[in-house]
């Protein structure tokens, strides 16, 4: 038998509390298991201590017994120390689509001409002000 140490979802729509259990592989994801291991409540505060529950003696027996946790059992897992942290990479989150990169581009050609519009010599609006002294001190 394929155990998997994984959640079953238990209460009611749009509000999601979880079970940690320890099941063959090929159940349903709310269907028959062999042991509940804890309790997850995606509602509670990240740093609360009613969040994640576990049965930490029998999750070391299953993982014992070769139960292989799912992504999210394995974070919790992490956390508690139980296991070691496995290195993920998710490398198309951070990258950004098409369209925001042409706004970027947009936004960068225009702080360029900005910057070079700042940067130029303004001489035809200087010129009436230099006259007018000049004016001013020969009468």
């Amino acid at each position: 038998m394929a155990m998997k140490i994984r959640l079953a979802r238990g209460g009611s729509k749009k509000r999601p509390h979880y079970s940690v259990v320890a099941a063959d592989s090929r159940m349903a994801r709310d269907g028959r298991f062999v042991e509940k291991l804890g309790t997850y409540n995606p509602l509670l505060p990240k740093d609360s201590e009613d969040r994640v529950q576990l049965n930490m003696e029998r999750v070391q027996y299953w993982l014992g017994e070769g139960a292989q946790p799912t992504d999210r059992v394995s974070r919790f897992l992490e956390a508690a120390g139980v296991i070691a942290k496995k290195e993920r990479a998710n490398l198309k989150s951070g990258v950004p689509g098409k369209k925001a990169k042409a706004r970027v581009e947009e936004k960068a050609a225009k702080a360029a001409a900005a910057a070079e519009a700042a940067a130029a010599p303004a001489p035809v609006a200087e010129a009436p002000a230099e006259e007018a002294a000049a004016e001013e001190t020969a009468e």
